[in-house]
Order: C-alpha cells, then structure tokens, then sequence
C-alpha cells in the first residue's frame, strides 16, 4: 500500500538533535569523527557518495550511525525537472534510507537534469505556477517511494527570471502545503541571494512558515568581482560562515524559534575542530535567543 503525502496532517517534524548543532560530514574527517566523537548533535552526508552499499565509506557512516543521528542531503534528485525523477536515482536513495535509517533527507529546489543529462550543478527553478506544480509531482514521487517526508532546500540565486510569479517564501510554503514535506532553510542563501538579486532577507524571514522548518544551514560564501558592476557573492561552502550571517541567524533564531543547525563545508575543507568550532558558535547563538521574542 502506497502512503500519501499530500496533506497538512500527514506532516510531523522528524526528530533531529535540537540542542548541539550538527555538522557536514566529508571523506576527509572520517576517521578523525569515528576515533574523537565529537561533540555535535548529528552528521550530515551527500546522499549520493554513499548510493554502493557496499564501499569502504558506507561502512564508516554505518559505524557512525551508531553514536549520532544522520541526515541525508542530496545533490542529484532534480527535484526541479520537467522530465520527471529518475527512477534509478530514487531507488539508490531509498536502498540507502532503509539500510541507514535517517532522521531527516533533504533536497535541494533546483534541477540539474535534462534529458537524460545531468549537470554538476544545481540550476535555478523560475517561482511560477508551472514550476511549483512539475515540483510538487516529484517530491510526492520521492516522498511516496521513501514512504516519509523530505526536506526542501531554498536556493542560492545569481539571477532573477523576469517570468516569475510568486515569491520564493510563498513559494516554499505552497511545496509544503500541497505535498506535506518540510523546509530546510539555507541562511547563507538567503544572505547571498539577497545581496545578488536586491530582496530585504528580514522580510523573506517574516514570511517563513516557521512550524515547517526542521532544519537549518549555515555555511561560508565567496565574494567575487564582476568587473566593473561590483560583487557577487557566491556559495562556495569554502570558507567559515561570515558575521552577517552569523547576525542574520540570530535574527532567524528570533523569528522562527530554536531549530536544529547544520554547518556546511566541502571545500577547502579545515581540521575537524575547526568545523566544530563553528558548530559551537551556533549553539552559543541558540543559546542566547533561548526566551526572547521577536517584534516585527
């Protein structure tokens, strides 16, 4: 028997570790997290680095699941794609999903296939009726083949696309309400998105639908020059998280209430304490926003 995802009622919010703030999980940091268990609240992978089941990585990340929960982020879904979800992609993901029993899978809104075609990128989806109702078909098929609800990821934005209709904010909440997934918020992509495309982020915060959040991102960008047209920033996941976004975090914490942190970096990746480091300055965030209260 098939279960649907499609109404409000279906969704409950998956259990993460809401008080230590957690961090992204690379090849590199493996052996040091398995022989240190630091302490973080759970480990978060690309999904798609551990589809062979049986490779050396998968056996240390079920060593690993043993000690923290896991998140599960994926890359390749394509969740964005006219041409529907690839089957074979959907059955890897829940093949891993079984085996690790994850307290969360996410994915990004994006596309990166077309065609048969995929790209190593994730492409930006325009905000429109169309684009809301191709993705809503494709996270209920990966929802209803995982038999769980997803995370959805909000982008990084470089452009703005002259058709689009509907605010991202709304947009996000419509994917919540036709298909009962849950939103992992990206503050780094809304720092970098507003800086590149001229949106106020608090007023993207104040229209949030803060009981669909399950999980956040926090992560370091990149400022690149645009010849003579300034700056854009980039989210290159390469760097420690910068101060406005360590500030529009609080501001988040604030409006949305305490959720479960994440800290991403894949590139130019630092020793282990470094990254937890950053974890703790999150926690010491949550910490202090613990009683207040926002005022618009």
């Amino acid at each position: 028997m098939t279960t649907s995802f499609h109404t409000n009622e279906i969704f409950t919010v998956p259990e993460l570790d809401n008080t230590n703030s957690g961090i992204g999980l690379r090849a590199p940091h493996h052996q040091d997290v398995i022989a240190q268990k630091p302490d973080v609240g759970f480990l978060e992978v690309h999904s798609e680095n551990f589809f062979h089941l049986d490779s050396p990585h998968f056996k240390e990340l079920e060593i690993l699941r043993q000690d923290y929960p896991i998140s599960l982020h994926g890359v390749g879904l394509s969740l964005g794609s006219a041409d529907g979800l690839d089957a074979e992609h959907v059955a890897k993901l829940k093949a891993l999903a079984d085996r690790i029993d994850p307290a969360v899978v996410s994915e990004h809104v994006s596309w990166s296939r077309i065609g048969g075609v995929s790209v190593p990128d994730l492409l930006p989806v325009p905000m429109t009726k169309e684009a809301l109702s191709i993705m809503s078909q494709n996270i209920d098929q990966v929802q209803n083949a995982l038999g769980r609800p997803i995370l959805v990821e909000n982008p990084s934005a470089y452009l703005s696309f002259k058709s689009e209709t509907i605010s991202e904010p709304a947009f996000l909440e419509q994917l919540c309400q036709r298909t009962g997934c849950g939103l992992l918020l990206d503050i780094n992509n809304i720092y970098v998105s507003a800086h590149n495309t001229g949106f106020d982020p608090i007023e993207y915060l104040d229209n949030i639908p803060a009981e669909r959040v399950v999980e956040i991102h926090l992560a370091g960008y990149q400022i690149n020059a645009v010849d003579d047209q300034g700056e854009i920033f980039v989210d290159a996941h390469n760097q420690a998280v910068h101060r406005p976004v360590w500030e529009l975090y609080d501001t988040a914490m604030e409006i949305l209430g305490d959720k479960a942190t994440l800290i991403e970096w894949d590139n130019d990746l630092p020793d282990l304490e470094t990254l937890v480091a950053e974890a703790k300055k999150a926690d010491k965030i949550r910490a202090e926003n613990q009683g207040k209260s926002y005022v618009a």
